[in-house]
């Protein structure tokens, strides 16, 4: 784990790709994509039919190593709304374990079906509906989590969507990471992130899942305002940052 500083708190970036908040003992992780493989076979694309399991034992062991006790999901858990139905039973299992193991709330994306859990006052929800609390977007802690970063917002903010990657030439070779994109609020005064009115966009968690050039034009429209936008990769412990876009 390599520690962060954001919007005044402290941060851990856990195996590069979520992100554990001591404060509300939280992990958070972005677009796990959950059967995706299973949905790319009804159109003939043959995948190994175990992305969910792998993605599933990724969340399984972040959720060990941290100690968390709550977990947020920032959007497209799963790739279609028919997910859910398609789980096979090995990941079917382990999904309800960790549901039932913390407080697993999923936000939902544009992938999602917006109803694949029953509305929270109800008791009853569907065979195939995964357990945990569903929601389009909450603010907890002084932090706005949400699945698409939202042009605009100047409160300190915590999406996905984007599968943000960073590519960088390293004596000839071509080495792409996926990265956490940072920005900090038009009035800070500082690229660190630290200030209050940081926003960040986590990399894409699941097993099956490509990027987006972390310097793309969506994502710097995304992150508007903003006077610094940087891209930040972990490595031999301890956090690289990259510049992506200045204001003029």
């Amino acid at each position: 784990m390599v520690p962060l500083s954001f919007a005044d708190q402290e941060w851990r970036i856990v195996d590069g790709r979520a992100l554990f908040w001591p404060r509300e003992d939280a992990l958070l992780v972005a677009d796990l994509h959950l059967e995706k493989a299973s949905f790319y076979a009804r159109t003939g694309q043959m995948l190994p039919p175990y992305d969910s399991r792998e993605t599933l034992e990724r969340v399984a062991a972040a959720i060990r190593s941290t100690g968390a006790r709550r977990v947020f999901t920032l959007g497209d858990n799963f790739h279609d709304a028919g997910g859910p139905g398609r789980l096979e039973a090995h990941a079917r299992g382990m999904l309800d374990a960790l549901t039932r193991a913390v407080d697993w709330v999923w936000i939902t994306g544009n992938h999602d079906a917006k109803d694949y859990l029953a509305p929270a006052h109800h008791r009853h929800r569907e065979a195939d509906a995964p357990g945990g609390t569903q929601v389009e977007e909450l603010e907890t802690g002084g932090i706005v989590l949400r699945h698409q970063a939202k042009a605009g917002e100047t409160r300190p903010e915590l999406s996905g969507h984007f599968h943000p990657r960073l590519q960088i030439m390293v004596k000839g070779r071509r080495i792409v990471r996926p990265c956490a994109v940072i920005g900090d609020g038009a009035n800070d005064g500082d690229e660190t992130g630290t200030g209050t009115g940081a926003r960040m966009i986590l990399p894409a968690f699941g097993t099956l899942t490509a990027g987006m050039d972390a310097g793309d034009a969506a994502i710097v429209h995304a992150m508007q305002p903003a006077r610094h936008i940087t891209a930040m990769v972990p490595a031999a412990g301890r956090l690289l940052r990259f510049p992506l876009w200045q204001a003029a």
